[in-house]
C-alpha cells in the first residue's frame, strides 16, 4: 500500500475542489518525489520539440500555469496549462466536480473558470528559460461576443511563452463552444487563429482537441478541416456527456463532462479512427481514461504518439506518472521493440474496428 493509498480517504473526504487546491500547494512546496524523466526508448523529436518521455499532465490540472515546473518533476514528459481564456471567470456555480470512485471516474462542469490570459501570462513568462515542455490551452470566454476572436487573442499572447497550443473546442461545460466543430464555424476558428499565429510572427505549434461524442462522419470532416488548415496535431479526446458506462451511479445524473476509467475504450477508438485518417501527416495525443503503464501502451498501440491523463492520476496519486515511466520501457521490449516510435499505430486498424 502506498502512502497515498492512506492519504486518498482524507482527500476524498473533502469537497473536490478543496481537494484540488490542496494538491496545487501540497506540488509548490516541491516536497515531491522526482524520478528521471528521461529514457532512451521514450524519448522523441515531435511538433520541432523534444520529448523526454510521451506522458503529458492533460489541461485542467494546472489551469492558472501555478506549478508546471513541479509537474514536470513527477516525471511528466510535458505539461499543458489552461484552459485560459481572455479575461478572468468564475465558471458555473458550485457544487460542479463530483467523483465517481466505484468507476474510477470524475464528473465536472466547471465552466473554464480561471484567472484568465493576463495572470496565466504572467506566471509562463517568470519561468521562461527552464527546462521542458509547456502548452497553452485556450478557449473562449462564456460572454464572449466573438469566441473565435478569444481563441486568436490566445494564440497572440501566449505566442513568446507556449511551446505548444491546444485549441480547445470540445468543453461540453460552455454554452454551444461543440458547434466550433461544425464545418464553417471551424474552418473560421482555425484561419483566424492561424493568421493570429503569423501576426504574432510565430511557429508555435496548434493542436486540435475535440469531443470523444462526434459520429464517424463529423468526425471524419472535422478531422479534414483540421489537415487543410494545417494543424499540427490534434488531442483526442475531452470529456464525453454520454453516461451509460456509469449508468446507476448516485452522480451520474449530474451535467457536465465524465472523465477517467470509462472513457477509455470510446476515447481510443475515436483515436484509432483519426489516425486511419491522417495517417502520419499529424501528431496525436491520446487522452481518456489513462491510468497505467498499460493504459499509455494501448493508446499508442491505437495511434498515439504522446498520452495525457488527469483523472488518474485523482484516484492513483502523484507517483502514478514515475510507475508508469518504470513499467512502460518493460512493456516496450515484451512488444519487441526497443522505442516508443516502433509502436505507434501497430494496433490503429484493429481498434478503429472495434
Amino acid at each position: 500500500m502506498s502512502g497515498y493509498d492512506l492519504l486518498r480517504p482524507v482527500l476524498f473526504s473533502l469537497d473536490p475542489e478543496a481537494a484540488h487546491k490542496l494538491a496545487l500547494k501540497a506540488l509548490a512546496t516541491g516536497i515531491h518525489p522526482r524520478p528521471q524523466r528521461r529514457h532512451p526508448a521514450l524519448s522523441q523529436k515531435l511538433l520541432g520539440l523534444d520529448f523526454p518521455n510521451p506522458i503529458g499532465m492533460a489541461a485542467g490540472f494546472d489551469k492558472n500555469g501555478e506549478v508546471p515546473d513541479a509537474l514536470l518533476a513527477l516525471g511528466f514528459g510535458f505539461t499543458e496549462v489552461g484552459t485560459v481564456t481572455p479575461k478572468p471567470q468564475a465558471g458555473n456555480p458550485r457544487p460542479r466536480v463530483f467523483r465517481l470512485p466505484r468507476h474510477r471516474a470524475m464528473i465536472n462542469r466547471l465552466g473554464f473558470n480561471g484567472e484568465g490570459a493576463v495572470a496565466v501570462h504572467r506566471r509562463l513568462a517568470a519561468r521562461k528559460g527552464r527546462p521542458g515542455i509547456v502548452g497553452v490551452n485556450v478557449g473562449a470566454n462564456k460572454d464572449a461576443a466573438d469566441r473565435v476572436g478569444d481563441y486568436a487573442a490566445g494564440i497572440y499572447r501566449f505566442a513568446d511563452v507556449a511551446d505548444y497550443f491546444t485549441v480547445n473546442i470540445s468543453s461540453p461545460n460552455t454554452p454551444g463552444l461543440r458547434d466550433l466543430h461544425h464545418e464553417v464555424a471551424l474552418s473560421e476558428l482555425l484561419s483566424r487563429i492561424f493568421e493570429a499565429r503569423d501576426l504574432a510572427k510565430s511557429k508555435v505549434p496548434i493542436l486540435l482537441k475535440i469531443a470523444p461524442d462526434l459520429d464517424d462522419e463529423a468526425l471524419a470532416a472535422t478531422t479534414e478541416i483540421a489537415l487543410r488548415s494545417g494543424v499540427e496535431g490534434m488531442v483526442v479526446s475531452n470529456t464525453t456527456i454520454a453516461r451509460e458506462a456509469v449508468a446507476g451511479d448516485p452522480a451520474a445524473a449530474e451535467t457536465g463532462g465524465l472523465s477517467g476509467a470509462p472513457l477509455y475504450h470510446a476515447s481510443t477508438v475515436m483515436l484509432a479512427r483519426v489516425r486511419r485518417i491522417v495517417g502520419r501527416r499529424m501528431v496525436l495525443v491520446g487522452v481518456g481514461g489513462v491510468e497505467s503503464a498499460e493504459t499509455v501502451l494501448g493508446k499508442l498501440l491505437a495511434g498515439a504518439d504522446l498520452v495525457q491523463f488527469y483523472t488518474g492520476m485523482v484516484y492513483a496519486g502523484p507517483g502514478l506518472p514515475a510507475r508508469i515511466l518504470a513499467e512502460l520501457p518493460k512493456l516496450l521490449a515484451r512488444e519487441g521493440v526497443a522505442s516508443v516510435t516502433e509502436i505507434v499505430g501497430r494496433d490503429t486498424e484493429a481498434w478503429a474496428g472495434s
